[in-house]
């Protein structure tokens, strides 16, 4: 029985590690349009040390309350050469609704519209608020969850004791590689993906 024992924990590392390369994607090339018009390729980012995704939804109350986290994250983070984008990938939110989402809660990040769900697909997003660092380079994910833990369903701490997001970048910008075991899901509103 107990000589099994290593094959066992062979095993299951073997599990974590293949759940764990599920859940870190790739991205793919893209060509999307902002709210403001402007037109996003993965290329445009290839001079940035990573590029960080916000999952934006139209009307969700998790992804309104974690914009100034966020924003915190971008602001600190402004000299390191890493883009910050948000992508909405909701079928009912139109560009026009999109838009007034950003004048009304002050959104000073470009908002992209993945209009047929393609980029969400490829990253595996379920719902909002949901945060991704890329490599622009590689195409790869390195990072995927909470900003931190401030928010969940119906709770807000006043603070954040947990950051994960910051944590994430300061190890990616090591050359060393985020732990996910560590990392728990995203609190969001569901993002309903439709198959083609």
């Amino acid at each position: 029985m107990l000589g099994k024992l290593p094959v066992v924990c062979a095993v299951l590392l073997i599990s974590v590690a293949a759940v764990a390369d599920e859940w870190l994607r790739s991205i793919p090339e893209f060509e999307l349009r902002d709210h403001l018009g402007a037109v996003h390729t993965m290329d445009q980012y290839m001079d940035n040390e990573f590029v960080v995704f916000y999952a934006q939804g139209v009307g969700c109350p998790i992804a309104r309350i974690a914009l100034p986290n966020y924003r915190e994250v971008r602001d600190e983070y402004a000299s390191k050469n890493i883009g910050f984008l948000m992508f909405n990938s909701n079928i009912q939110d139109s560009m026009t609704r999109i838009a007034k989402e950003a004048d009304e809660f002050g959104i000073d990040f470009p908002i992209i519209k993945d209009e047929s769900q393609a980029l969400a697909k490829a990253l595996g997003v379920e719902r909002t608020a949901e945060v991704f660092i890329v490599n622009p380079r590689t195409r790869k994910v390195l990072y995927r969850g909470p900003i931190n833990d401030q928010l969940g369903y119906e709770t807000q701490r006043n603070n954040a004791s947990e950051h994960y997001l910051k944590d994430a970048l300061d190890t990616v910008l090591t050359g060393a590689k985020v732990d996910m075991n560590n990392i728990p899901d995203s609190k969001g509103c569901l993002i309903a993906i439709f198959d083609t």
